[in-house]
């Protein structure tokens, strides 16, 4: 169903920082400015950061143009070669496994230098982020590689990771790019790799703390149009599309995505495919959830027989001795040895057991095996076996 999201009253006016830019501009509701959005209410529009949205907005051939500019917009802060051209190639690669039906990639460009850029955006935490990113890496850089051909023909591969939740603890900044580098004298090892990991919710929080300039920082202007409609919270950034609306007027980069967003978002058959893949999203975080809670049960079930069992034999070990310091003893030493055994033996078979029944239900549902597997943290190899037997 479409969001039913109320807006806050528009401002009157929006602050600009005063720094030397391109362009500069006040007042967020000026007479006679064109408005951006002529069809779709701002609730209506389709959130970014859900990758069906996302991929159909910046991964298409006829949008081309502004997916150049939002990936320059990135790339710039690692000081490599602006993009002047891109050409999408295939997503299915990857996968290692027979029930791989998608290799998750939200696409892959090849740029005129021949440098590989993976895009990635990720809406919900599934607590392996980086090794997921580095496995999708390798796939990519050595995908190329043929019989006969030398290593040098390998090409640069960038990983880029959008992510609707914080990552990293150790650090404020909701951009952040890494290499190989030598670990005493830091000069990079090679430029075939590098890792970009961009934060939603720190771009935002620094956003309603008032130190992003969407003005004069192109990267930020195009984050915070990912970030404006909230799905996760039931929100709409009104404060942020005035912002948006007023440096469109001169960013005609900015205007093209506005309009191809709005057109993405009116459009009978896309909308029904992104609600459908909401859907997708919102039944995989509960079984998430599912699993989670029957694990924990499963754990408290494993302490309580350990600590009973452990009971028992304490007991019989005093009553073979027939004295009270025995029959102590023994309890001390029944109750420590049942626990270990009782809740390591318990909370192994329960882990087991209800893991493999929330996987055999998630498979029941057309889920994939991948995706069992990381939701239920089964091995591939015996979610496939689960598969089979079903």
């Amino acid at each position: 169903m479409p969001l039913n999201i109320p807006l806050r009253p528009n401002s009157s006016s929006i602050t600009v920082m005063e720094d030397a830019g391109f362009y500069k501009q006040k007042s967020a509701n000026q007479t006679g400015r064109e408005k951006l959005l002529k069809h779709v209410p701002l609730e209506k529009l389709m959130d970014l950061k859900v990758d069906y949205a996302f991929k159909q907005l910046f991964g298409s051939d006829k949008n081309k143009d502004i997916t150049v500019v939002f990936l320059n917009a990135i790339l710039k802060k690692s000081g490599r070669k602006v993009i002047k051209e891109i050409a999408f190639t295939s997503t299915e690669s990857g996968g290692e496994y027979v029930d791989d039906k998608q290799s998750r990639l939200d696409f892959l460009a090849i740029t005129d230098e021949n440098e590989r850029i993976n895009v990635e955006i990720q809406f919900t935490n599934k607590y392996d982020m980086v090794k997921r990113s580095i496995y999708y890496w390798a796939g990519i850089y050595r995908s190329p590689l043929q019989k006969r051909m030398s290593y040098k023909e390998l090409q640069p591969v960038i990983a880029i990771n959008i992510m609707n939740f914080n990552l990293f603890q150790q650090t404020d900044r909701f951009h952040t790019m890494y290499h190989l580098y030598e670990d005493e004298e830091k000069f990079k090892l090679t430029d075939v790799m590098g890792f970009h990991f961009i934060e939603m919710p720190k771009l935002i929080r620094d956003w309603k703390n008032g130190n992003l300039d969407p003005w004069n920082d192109v990267l930020v202007r195009w984050l915070l149009m990912l970030g404006m409609v909230d799905y996760r919270n039931k929100k709409v950034y009104d404060d942020i599309y005035q912002e948006l609306e007023a440096i469109a007027m001169k960013d005609k980069s900015v205007r093209a995505a506005f309009q191809n967003w709005e057109q993405l978002s009116m459009t009978q058959e896309e909308y029904f495919a992104y609600e459908s893949r909401l859907k997708q999203i919102n039944d995989e975080e509960a079984a998430q959830r599912e699993a989670e809670l029957r694990l924990q049960e499963a754990k408290e079930k494993a302490i309580r027989e350990g600590r009973e069992e452990g009971f028992v034999k304490g007991l019989e070990e005093g009553k073979k001795d027939g004295r009270v310091e025995g029959r102590q003893e023994g309890l001390a030493k029944g109750i420590a040895e049942g626990k270990a055994e009782g809740i390591a033996e318990g909370i192994k078979e329960g882990e087991k057991s209800t893991k493999e029944n929330i996987a055999r239900r998630l498979l029941m549902n057309d889920m994939d095996s991948e995706t069992v597997a990381e939701t239920t943290g089964l091995s591939i190899e015996r979610v496939i076996q689960l598969q089979r037997e079903i």
